[in-house]
C-alpha cells in the first residue's frame, strides 16, 4: 500500500526543517521508553536516474487518479530514447526504461510515489523520507530487526531497480 505521511520532500507540508522535527520527535519519544534508538541513515545512488518506469506506473496505478491523468502520465513516460555522439560517430537510439527525468516538473512527484510504498518492516520502528533520503527508526527493544529492515529496504530497491550506496 501506498503510504505518503512520511514522505517530506516535494510536499505542500513538506520541508526539510519538518523531515528533521519529525525525525528528531521521534527519536525523544522512544527515548522516553528506550535506553538507545538506532537511526539507519539511507541514500539510494542516482535514485531519480534509475527508477524502472514500469514499477512506478503500477504504483501510479494504484492511486486514485482520472484515467486522463493516467494515460498521460504513461505518455509522459513513454518513448524517450538516447544515443551518444563520439568524434562524429552514432550510436543507435536505445530506449529508456529507467529514469523518471528529475528536471521535470513531474520528476520530484514520481520519486515520491516511487517511495510510496517503502515501510517499515517490523512493528515499532518507523521510517522518514526526505526525497530519496530514508531514515529508519528503530527502538532498543526492537534491536534484533535491524537486520530484518536492512533486508526488506533492499528487496524494495532491487523491485524498483534502485541501489543502496553504500559510500555515503
Amino acid at each position: 500500500m501506498l503510504q505518503f505521511s512520511n514522505q517530506f520532500a516535494f510536499r505542500p507540508t513538506g520541508s526539510t526543517t519538518a523531515a528533521i522535527i519529525s525525525l528528531l520527535n521521534t527519536v525523544i519519544d522512544l527515548l522516553s521508553t528506550e535506553p538507545y534508538v538506532i537511526v539507519l541513515s539511507l541514500d539510494f545512488a542516482k535514485a531519480f536516474d534509475t527508477v524502472r518506469q514500469t514499477t512506478l506506473l503500477q504504483k501510479f496505478a494504484q492511486l486514485d487518479l482520472p484515467d486522463h491523468i493516467y494515460n498521460w502520465l504513461m505518455d509522459f513516460f513513454a518513448g524517450h530514447s538516447h544515443c551518444t555522439v563520439f568524434r562524429d560517430q552514432q550510436s543507435s537510439l536505445l530506449d529508456i526504461m529507467a529514469s523518471i527525468i528529475q528536471g521535470s516538473a513531474i520528476g520530484p512527484v514520481a520519486y515520491v510515489v516511487t517511495a510510496g510504498d517503502l515501510n517499515a518492516a517490523a512493528a515499532g520502528n518507523s521510517i522518514c523520507k526526505f526525497a530519496d533520503d530514508t531514515y529508519r527508526i528503530i527502538p532498543a527493544s526492537n534491536e534484533a530487526t535491524r537486520h530484518a529492515e536492512l533486508a526488506n529496504i533492499q528487496v524494495w530497491a532491487e523491485r524498483n531497480n534502485l541501489r543502496l550506496n553504500f559510500n555515503k
